[in-house]
């Protein structure tokens, strides 16, 4: 049974919603179907050209990545464009993947310190996860988390228009706050323990972040109410069925 360590997970909302996961000491993935509740008997499955476009070879090196939804729209693109970052290193430097989910291909890359992300670039080497804070109230379409591995979080503030979500129309505040009851309520006690995170945008419940950590185990956090919603669950067959199939 695989443990669960050298890994970036990353959500995916275009057509059935998934998690992915990259298993980077092997260079190989796996997709968990959030609505089967289950990993498809295929994975894993080495990362290539057929499924990662020409992300493919960057997957070794990738640091953390999340989705958005109808922000920074390309024009080509139609209503409800889904886009996955996927932040990692080429040689030393620090670029981000922009990756279009509706056509399963790579739109461009950018250096993180030439991107909107700009800001992240001092904390880049400790960030382990990030996601789009997504909750449908007025105000906070622009808002993003970032988990680091040394106890600390990143809040991003993009102040985006609600009527037309552009990085280039925002106001970018950063601010860097330690992992407390305050600031996250029920995660300070794991957090030495995190590995990655991805999201499960639920569209008629509360989204969810499943954070994973050392020794296959996983919390659950409700991104709506901002607290803990499950303590500590270890992964196996039951809670995520095949993830950890070699």
């Amino acid at each position: 049974m695989k443990v669960l360590k050298n890994f970036v997970s990353v959500d995916w909302r275009s057509g059935r919603d998934r998690i992915y996961f990259f298993f980077k000491d092997d260079n190989t993935y796996s997709l968990f179907d959030i609505g089967d509740d289950a990993t498809p008997d295929e994975y894993p499955t080495p990362v290539n050209y057929d499924n990662w476009h020409t992300f493919h070879k960057h997957v070794k090196h990738l640091r953390f990545g999340f989705t958005t939804t109808d922000i920074e729209n390309e024009p080509s693109g139609g209503l409800d464009q889904d886009f996955l970052w996927l932040f990692y290193y080429e040689g030393s430097t620090p670029m981000v993947c922009k990756y279009d989910q509706d056509t399963d291909k790579v739109i461009r890359n950018y250096h993180v310190g030439s991107s909107v992300w700009h800001t992240l670039l001092p904390y880049f080497d400790r960030i382990v996860a990030g996601v789009w804070w997504r909750t449908y109230a007025p105000g906070i379409k622009g808002k993003f988390r970032f988990l680091m591995n040394d106890g600390n979080s990143l809040f991003l503030d993009l102040n985006l228009p609600q009527r037309r979500a552009h990085f280039n129309e925002g106001i970018h505040e950063l601010e860097l706050k330690p992992i407390t009851n305050t600031t996250w309520p029920g995660l300070q006690p794991y957090k030495h323990r995190i590995i990655s995170a991805a999201q499960n945008d639920r569209t008629f419940a509360d989204s969810y972040l499943y954070i994973f950590l050392t020794d296959n185990e996983y919390v659950t956090y409700n991104i709506a109410k901002d607290k803990l919603a499950h303590g500590l669950k270890k992964i196996d067959d039951h809670t995520w069925p095949g993830l950890l199939r070699d």
